[in-house]
């Protein structure tokens, strides 16, 4: 009698049974690679009395060394056998599982097809079936079961079961599923799931009568937090957002991350307008709470369009229905939500049109410069000028820059667009001191885009020497926001006034407004915001905001000049608070380039031109 290393009875099943079973079965075993060169030369046809005599010794091999895992099952469907410990793959040891039926290891799921495979086994058949059994500590396998017929005397006597884990594979087809459907940084459904969904949604409520709404919401000011904190950040802060968003809706299988910053959702109700306000409201609610980004608080609003479907809509128009009413949110001034209307139609195709047309100005010399004069408040002389683009339409004429300023930077233009400008006005400046004219600074506007790029200090010293201007004569204009990520700014900055170029920080007071991280930046003044300016007669608490910038920035040795002045009334209030500089359509507006020639060459002809504040004569006899 021969027997296994676990002592048990191998001779009993050495016989033409077992033999036939393995050699007749579907699956190549491995272990007998080396049985294939004598295999190769005749037909494996069942062995005869004059076999082989050493089938019981390749029978022994198969058992214990076999790569592959089979069980011996009974007529009755019970364990006789296994080749392998049975504990690695199903938490039982062979002393639990001898004798049990093998259908009790199996899920509910796939005890049908388990018995009916058995049964066709024992018809003689021989068969292949994906069935899933449970571990003995409760957890499932997927398991690919081949069976062939045990025969002794032409009568079956039981079944060879060959067992192959296929729980990795299943795993890996999973994988391969989840990365096709769902977005594997939130683990919200992608955008192919979520329009299959919305596509069958579409169709379900065509007969049930009820109505789809989607809901397309655009995170604002995502690029700046980018440009801040870097794409890692950035990604952090989109999850949390995914996490909230996905309170607002009846399932998590209704809402989708699409690309970007950009997420879709939808609600299904029983009439137009079901639940819309609520749904709105409640997003909004959920991005009030500051998020908080490498220890520092952010306030992050959202735009949301919504359309309505209507039994013409397929997902593919409800889609672009959302994303119009989600721009208008946009171009009016962002965190709100707002339903689609036929009206807003023709603006996704305007502004590639726009954009378009953009292109091909820059190509075309169609933009150019105005500069509004910078006066200081102690003299009213003209002691800087800011560039400001404009755009000559061919067609449309001159197009206001609050139109083409949002698109080119939507579109990636304004980075071209504002190299041009920068380079203009330097050569302008060149120009007018070659012609002459006062020595001034000309302050030039950078965008985000601008100041995020990597070659920016190099880019300003390549224009500063093909121009000729000298380093002393140009400013740039940053924002605040551009500050946010104060070591990348701290570095940037140094590098451009290292070149011998002014900053100003523009608009303060509308953004992250901090003097904590202002004195450690490299900067020679404050614009104070118009809107601050606009009511200072009419607001005490713009007033004191005013008068509080001024007193600390001095107290930081920064200039201050406060923008948007169109009043002798505001002017009176900047001096009294000993504000440096003042610009706005009280001194000047913007002008084109023959205009302000023929200012600088009159301040040239005649100094006392150069004092061009109307009223500066008379406040200087009143003090």
């Amino acid at each position: 009698m021969t027997r296994g290393k676990d002592g048990r009875q191998v001779d009993e099943w050495s016989d033409i049974g077992l033999w036939s079973a393995i050699t007749g079965s579907a699956v190549l075993l491995a272990s007998i690679a080396a049985y294939a060169g004598w295999a190769a030369g005749r037909k494996r046809a069942r062995p005869s009395a004059d076999a082989p005599s050493y089938h019981s010794e390749l029978l022994q091999s198969l058992y214990e060394d076999s790569p592959v895992s089979f069980a011996v099952i009974d007529r009755q469907g019970r364990f006789l056998d296994v080749n392998h410990e049975p504990s690695v793959l199903t938490g039982y040891t062979f002393s639990e599982l001898s004798g049990q039926p093998f259908a009790s290891l199996v899920a509910d799921e796939s005890y049908d097809a388990t018995l009916q495979m058995f049964h066709k086994t024992l018809q003689g058949e021989r068969c292949t079936q994906d069935i899933r059994i449970i571990h003995k500590d409760g957890s499932p396998i997927d398991l690919n079961i081949s069976t062939s017929p045990l025969v002794r005397k032409g009568r079956t006597i039981g079944i060879l079961s060959f067992v192959h884990d296929d729980s990795d594979r299943k795993r890996t087809l999973e994988r391969i599923r989840y990365m096709a459907y769902y977005d594997d940084m939130t683990g919200l459904p992608n955008r192919r799931s979520f329009m299959k969904r919305l596509e069958d949604r579409l169709a379900e409520t065509k007969a049930s009568g009820d109505i789809v709404t989607v809901c397309f919401l655009d995170v604002d000011g995502f690029k700046l937090v980018n440009a801040s904190f870097g794409r890692d950040f950035g990604d952090m802060l989109l999850l949390q957002i995914a996490e909230r968003l996905t309170h607002c809706f009846d399932s998590p299988r209704d809402l989708a991350r699409m690309e970007g910053d950009e997420f879709v959702g939808m609600l299904v109700g029983s009439r137009e307008g079901d639940g819309l306000e609520r749904l709105g409201n409640s997003i909004l609610r959920a991005m009030e709470e500051p998020f908080e980004l490498n220890g520092l608080p952010l306030h992050i609003t959202a735009s949301i369009g919504m359309a309505v479907g209507d039994p013409d809509d397929d997902m593919s128009s409800l889609m672009k229905k959302a994303d119009a009413a989600m721009n208008r949110v946009k171009e009016n001034g962002k965190n709100d939500y707002l339903l689609y209307d036929s009206e807003m139609g023709p603006t996704a195709l305007h502004k590639l049109t726009l954009q378009h047309e953009m292109r091909k100005a820059l190509n075309n010399g169609e933009f150019l410069l105005y500069y509004q004069p910078k006066y200081d408040l102690g003299s009213g002389k003209v002691v800087g000028l800011e560039a400001l683009v404009r755009w000559r339409h061919p067609v449309r004429g001159l197009v206001p820059p609050g139109e083409f300023i949002p698109a080119a930077e939507e579109s990636g233009l304004i980075v071209p667009l504002g190299d041009w400008v920068l380079e203009e006005a330097c050569r302008q400046n060149k120009a007018w001191h070659d012609e002459g004219m006062p020595r001034i600074p000309v302050s030039v506007n950078l965008s985000i885009r601008q100041f995020a790029q990597r070659d920016l200090t190099g880019k300003v010293a390549d224009i500063l020497k093909n121009t000729g201007l000298s380093p002393q004569y140009l400013e740039l204009e940053v924002t605040e926001s551009m500050t946010m990520d104060v070591e990348r700014a701290t570095r940037c900055l140094v590098e451009l006034t290292n070149l011998g170029v002014n900053i100003s920080v523009d608009d303060f007071g509308t953004g992250y407004s901090s003097f904590s991280y202002l004195k450690n930046l490299p900067i020679s003044r404050l614009k104070i915001d118009r809107s601050f300016v606009r009511d200072i007669q009419q607001d005490p608490d713009d007033a004191a905001i005013v008068a509080a910038i001024i007193a600390m920035a001095h107290n930081l040795q920064l200039q201050v000049i406060a923008e948007g002045v169109e009043t002798e009334e505001q002017v009176h209030f900047l001096r009294r608070h000993h504000c440096d500089e003042m610009q706005g359509y009280f001194g000047s507006p913007p002008l084109p380039v023959g205009d302000i020639r023929k200012m600088l060459n009159s301040a040239q002809q005649s100094p006392a031109a150069y004092n061009s504040l109307p009223m500066m004569e008379h406040w200087k006899e009143t003090q």
